[in-house]
C-alpha cells in the first residue's frame, strides 16, 4: 500500500488548532509506508510517533522511508498486530490510522493486500476499543474511513465514550458524491466542527483549500 490521497489528508488533516501544537506522544496504527507518521513528524518538532502494522513488508519499508528521512531520530516502526495489545501502560496524545474497512466479500487472494484493506482483520470496534485504553486524558483518535461508513463509526466510538470533536467530508469533485470522512475524536464531549472538501475542480487541478491543506507535503 503506497502513498494514498487519503493517507495525505489524514497527515495533514489531523490535530489542527494551536493548542495541539506540543503533542508529543503519537500512534499511527496501520503505519503502512510511513507516510502519515511522517507527516506528524515534519508537522510537530517535538513529537515520537510508534509506527505499527502487522505486515512485515510494509515495516521494512517504513523503516527505510523513515531512514532516509530528516525525522529517523523522532519516529520509530514495529511489527504488531493491534489486535493483540497486550499492555496499556504507554499512553498517547494522539493516535492516528487510516484502518482497513472493506468487506470481507471483496478479498481478493492477497493476503497482504486484503490485511490492510479489509476489515474483517481489524474491525472498528477492535481499532476503538484498543485505542481509547491507549489515549491520555487529553488525547485525540483520528481516522480517515468511508463517508457511508461514518455514522457506525461514530456510533461505535461513542460507545467507548469518544465523542466527536471535528468531522471532514470529502469528495473528489463538485460532480461526485462524498467519498470519505475524516473523524477526530477526544474523551469530552462537545459540539463538533464539521467542514467539507472537494479535491479537484472541474479541470482537474487541485481546488484551493485541498491546495492549501496540503502545500507542505505535495512536491
Amino acid at each position: 500500500m503506497k502513498v494514498g490521497t487519503d493517507g495525505v489528508l489524514l497527515g495533514a488533516w489531523a490535530a489542527q488548532g494551536e493548542e495541539y501544537q506540543k503533542i508529543l506522544k503519537t500512534l499511527d496504527v496501520g503505519v503502512g509506508s510511513g507516510l502519515i507518521s511522517l507527516m506528524l513528524a515534519q508537522r510537530f518538532p517535538d513529537i515520537q510517533v510508534t509506527g505499527i502494522d502487522i505486515d512485515e513488508p510494509s515495516v521494512y519499508q517504513a523503516k527505510e522511508n523513515v531512514g532516509a528521512s530528516p525525522f529517523k531520530e523522532r519516529i520509530s516502526i514495529h511489527k504488531q498486530d493491534f489486535r493483540e495489545i497486550n499492555s496499556y501502560s504507554n499512553k498517547y496524545d494522539l493516535i492516528v490510522s487510516n484502518p482497513p474497512f472493506y468487506s470481507e466479500r471483496t478479498l481478493s487472494g492477497d493476503i497482504a493486500r486484503d490485511t490492510a484493506r479489509h476489515n474483517c482483520f481489524l474491525s472498528f470496534d477492535t481499532l476503538v476499543g484498543n485505542a481509547v485504553k491507549l489515549l491520555t486524558d487529553n488525547g485525540l483518535f483520528s481516522v480517515v474511513i468511508p463517508y457511508g461508513e461514518a455514522r457506525g463509526f461514530i456510533s461505535t466510538c461513542a460507545s467507548h465514550k469518544l465523542y466527536l470533536k471535528r468531522r471532514m467530508d470529502v469528495r473528489p469533485s463538485e460532480k461526485k458524491t462524498f467519498r470519505r470522512t475524516l473523524l477526530e475524536f477526544g474523551r469530552t464531549a462537545c459540539a463538533t466542527i464539521t467542514t467539507t472538501l472537494i479535491l479537484n475542480a472541474l479541470d482537474g487541478s487541485r481546488t484551493d483549500e485541498y491546495t492549501q491543506l496540503t502545500k507542505d507535503f505535495y512536491l
